[in-house]
């Protein structure tokens, strides 16, 4: 995933069967890149290879295309800035996410991921974005089924597992976060710019720990990665850029909350993994505590909006 900002002002209008579609294949394409991840590494891919070599050919494949179809390259200060969100939002929070799942099962992952938004809530109060009363409550109950999950859980007994996901959830945020007001390129420039500096950094990241490839990776690990490249990389991103220009940002993030459960879903459907009582209650604590939090910024955008008028 990277991170993009449209205007509210610059959404236009688009069919219902349209956002249907668009939301349907975001839900499902970015629900299902966590399965693909562990696939890959059962399959042979090291953790920050994996991303690296990812992000490098989904990255050159985007900015070859909008090249191409004659959107200006970067300038040399929008690198600058499409660096720093490389290392913070790939390096950390897409290479943290591979690292954990060597040892955390993918669901478990995603669910665990849906926190991030309570660390941009975080960030974005230390950069004087206050939260609402219905934001700090939804904080709260994020935090307390992070708190419950990560005691309660198969993450108690994976130290590596626990301390990546801890980073990869706030170095998504605070990249996240660092790149409002920076100069950037367009959106998709912006996209396959990013993927090409945090593609660099991982793969730079994963030759200097050592990782090898021990054997050719299996041919599902292949596909798996394909699909991360294509779908995951491309068509999510893409159908996400759609909806940011067509919907209300709260809508076309509802992801967050929604990937999750597809996560889950396909993890036990197709890996065959499970969940204790105790897990799957912390999993919908996280989840109501992201939904609380989506709704409290909703509801204040709407005040802003009726004071404005």
């Amino acid at each position: 995933m990277t991170s993009s900002t449209v205007s509210t002002a610059s959404i236009m209008p688009a069919p219902a069967s349209g956002v249907a579609l668009a939301l349907g294949a975001l839900y499902l394409i970015w629900g299902s890149t966590y399965l693909a991840i562990r696939f890959a590494l059962e399959g042979g891919f090291p953790p920050f290879l994996l991303g690296g070599i990812r992000f490098l050919v989904a990255g050159g494949l985007f900015y070859g295309v909008l090249r191409w179809r004659g959107v200006p390259a970067p300038t040399r200060a929008q690198w600058r800035s499409l660096l720093p969100m490389g290392f913070f939002m790939l390096l950390l929070g897409n290479g943290m996410v591979n690292l954990a799942e060597t040892t955390v099962s993918s669901g478990l992952t995603a669910v665990t991921l849906a926190s991030s938004a309570l660390w941009l809530a975080v960030f974005a109060a230390v950069r004087g974005d206050r939260p609402t009363r219905l934001e700090w409550a939804g904080l709260g109950i994020g935090f307390l089924g992070v708190v419950w999950l990560n005691v309660g859980s198969s993450l108690n007994g994976s130290t590596v597992g626990l301390i990546a996901l801890l980073v990869a959830c706030i170095g998504w945020a605070y990249g996240s976060i660092w790149s409002r007001g920076r100069d950037l390129p367009a959106p998709f420039m912006s996209a396959a710019g990013q993927m090409l500096c945090g593609g660099l950094l991982m793969t730079g990241a994963g030759l200097a720990m050592g990782e090898r490839f021990a054997h050719v990776p299996d041919a599902r690990a292949i596909a798996a990665f394909w699909y991360l490249v294509v779908l995951g990389s491309l068509g999510g991103f893409t159908a996400y850029i759609w909806l940011l220009n067509h919907v209300r940002p709260a809508l076309a993030g509802s992801y967050a909350y929604v990937n999750p459960a597809i996560a889950v879903l396909l993890g036990a459907w197709l890996a065959h993994e499970r969940f204790d009582g105790s897990e799957l209650v912390a999993m919908g604590v996280i989840l109501l505590g992201v939904v609380v939090i989506t709704f409290g910024k909703a509801l204040r955008k709407m005040v802003a909006g009726s004071d404005a008028a």
